[in-house]
């Protein structure tokens, strides 16, 4: 357990730099090429770990980041790679053509339009929905945006993930071919299509988005060569009021995998590790958060609950819940996130179930600190 929270540690940062900065398809720039970047350290204290109050915690490298955004014309790129102490992985990766002032065209590792546009979550530690596959996942394929009026459409197919199905050192959360807990799984993600609609309505003081999403695909068995499939849905809303941000969003998956040994859970991976998460079931998010104003920059302070609840044969599968009470600081290029976490029945907020949905060890609420820290170039 010690190895598998130290290397999501080490590499999970993906909330604070896409907080602080848009999408390239949304910004607005001059011909040529802009390279950015970011370095990052993280503070970590687990209440459920003795080393670690032993210790007064642990003071750790995150990771650096590169950025590139291009633009020439009508045609662009987006790119972000990213380092850390134990691997590196690409986070995204695109080119994008312009058709008009309404349609974008995107070709490469390019962001999955599902759920709420941009986070179901304020926080660096995400939300549930991040380790079920369906939060800020980045994968292969070919998106259509339009945007007018409010008025928000996604159409996009992906062929597979970034990486390959064995391999762990992703950024977002895919299926994974590999063993875990004595259960050999070999499934690959392949032909997925989403399509996402929003609308969005200003009123005085802010803005409201509400939305839904639909993602379809299928699940290949490398062993057996037989094709299972998957489908998620969701509700979004992201409304902001005079500093206040409300997020609440509803959603359902199912993985229905082919030849599985036990059809209840399914193997995922990501930042280095792997894990279980039941094939079936219901994620609820809901986050408010207020952004303060202040000489030197802001602060955004926020609480992301969220609970999962699995939806499969066995009746031994428990709810798993997360809460993360926290606030983010903005100073001149520093990004600054403070954490209190609370995790039950929740793999990297817990000490004993490395797991989403599964049956719970224990009955406890786990509780731990964490702060990261970053300058942005």
């Amino acid at each position: 357990m010690m190895k598998k929270t130290t290397q999501f540690m080490l590499s999970m940062v993906a909330t604070a730099i896409a907080l602080s900065a848009s999408t390239a398809y949304a910004q607005e720039q001059e011909d040529g090429i802009n390279v950015g970047g970011a370095v990052r350290v993280n503070y970590g204290y687990k209440d459920y770990s003795e080393a670690s109050k032993d210790k007064g915690g642990d003071l750790t490298f995150d990771m650096a980041a590169i950025k590139f955004n291009g633009k020439k014309g009508d045609w662009g790129l987006a790119a972000e790679y990213r380092f850390t102490s134990s691997t590196d992985y690409i986070k995204y990766g695109y080119g994008y053509y312009n058709i008009d002032p309404d349609w974008q065209l995107q070709f490469g590792i390019n962001k999955v339009p599902f759920g709420n546009r941009d986070f179901i979550s304020n926080s660096w530690w995400f939300g549930i929905p991040y380790y079920l596959g369906f939060e800020d996942d980045h994968d292969v394929g070919i998106k259509a945006v339009y945007e007018k009026n409010g008025w928000h459409t996604d159409l996009a197919f992906y062929k597979n993930p970034e990486y390959g199905p064995t391999e762990n050192k992703r950024y977002a959360t895919d299926l994974y071919t590999g063993t875990i807990n004595g259960t050999e799984y070999h499934n690959e993600e392949t032909n997925q299509f989403n399509v996402r609609q929003t609308y969005t309505l200003e009123h005085e003081g802010g803005s409201t988005t509400l939305g839904g999403s639909v993602q379809y695909g299928q699940i290949y068995n490398s062993k057996t060569g037989n094709n299972g499939d998957r489908y998620a849905v969701a509700l979004h809303l992201d409304s902001s009021y005079k500093g206040w941000n409300l997020q609440l969003q509803a959603m359902q998956y199912e993985y229905d995998a082919a030849d599985a040994v036990d059809p209840n859970k399914i193997g995922v991976s990501v930042v280095s590790w792997q894990y279980e998460i039941a094939s079936k079931g219901q994620a609820y998010s809901a986050n408010i958060a207020k952004t303060f104003d202040t000489d030197w920059g802001s602060v955004k302070c926020y609480n992301d609950f969220g609970v999962m609840t699995p939806d499969v044969a066995d009746n031994s599968y428990d709810n798993s819940m997360q809460n993360v009470t926290g606030c983010a600081i903005a100073a001149g290029p520093t990004y600054t996130m403070v954490d209190f976490v609370m995790g039950k029945n929740m793999t990297f907020s817990t000490a004993n179930n490395d797991h989403v949905g599964l049956p719970e060890v224990g009955n406890d609420w786990d509780k731990r600190v964490n702060i990261n820290f970053g300058y942005y170039f």
